[in-house]
């Protein structure tokens, strides 16, 4: 009798957010950094990087609805945001001083916390710096968080403070 191979476990939906959220910051510093147009950048996304592979780089299955809202509202909202970040940063460091990821991953955060209220403010500041420790080894995710916690203290009245164990630490659950 042949083995049957396992199969799969099927994607939840927390992680199809999660790969949006880091899709929405790559797509916003491909904006920033390489000048393209919403519209086309996000097209490129769908169409090519969710869920898809570029040179043998293979991306995972995002909620391509969560990557277009995140996105297009960091987009729409950014002179609501940008103060809102400049606010919650320590006084000697402009916004502008910030690293061009870094600033996206921000900005993406800010975004969620300040017109995703359905959303727990510990899962949005959660899943951005699970997505700075994609990026960085340094001290920059506990920027992320003490960044977030400040906006979210200011747009939610919360506190995101130790958001506890995260996604696939000892007693860390899924996130949305």
């Amino acid at each position: 009798m042949a083995k049957s191979e396992p199969q799969g476990r099927p994607v939840k939906q927390a992680n199809k957010r999660g790969a949006a959220r880091l899709a929405a910051v790559q797509a916003l510093y491909q904006m920033e950094v390489g000048g393209t147009a919403l519209m086309e950048t996000v097209a490129e996304y769908e169409n090519f990087r969710l869920g898809g592979e570029i040179d043998g780089e293979t991306y995972r299955d995002a909620d391509a609805a969560w990557f277009r809202d995140v996105v297009s509202g960091v987009v729409r909202s950014q002179t609501e945001i940008d103060p809102k970040i400049h606010a919650a940063l320590p006084t000697d460091w402009p916004l502008s001083r910030i690293d061009t990821t870094l600033r996206a991953i921000l900005r993406a955060g800010t975004y969620e916390l300040s017109h995703r209220k359905d959303v727990p403010v510990a899962v949005i500041v959660s899943e951005y710096i699970d997505v700075a420790k994609a990026f960085y080894t340094g001290d920059e995710p506990g920027l992320v968080n003490a960044v977030l916690d400040r906006v979210a203290r200011s747009v939610r009245g919360e506190k995101g403070g130790d958001v506890g164990p995260r996604r696939g630490e000892a007693g860390g659950e899924p996130s949305a």
